[in-house]
């Protein structure tokens, strides 16, 4: 009976993620007919805000990572 219920939870499981990859399939062949082609979405550059900081940037940064202008190695 175990290895019934097992099987039958392990069709369902399969039958949503098929399910939500065609639909995220679908939704990237939409965008991309929606998208000229050759053109590159690339992301906005930084522009100061009225408080004078930089605008947060649309994409997140890994923890502990900072934006510098210069090198943040050591020259020897």
């Amino acid at each position: 009976m175990f290895a019934v219920f097992a099987a039958e939870q392990q069709y369902h499981h399969d039958i949503r993620t098929r399910e939500s990859e065609r639909r995220i399939l679908a939704s990237m062949r939409e965008r991309s007919t929606v998208i000229p082609q050759g053109v590159a979405a690339a992301p906005t550059p930084r522009v100061a805000n009225a408080t004078g900081r930089a605008a947060r940037a649309a994409w997140p940064r890994p923890i502990g990572l900072h934006a510098h202008d210069e090198c943040a190695a050591a020259v020897a």
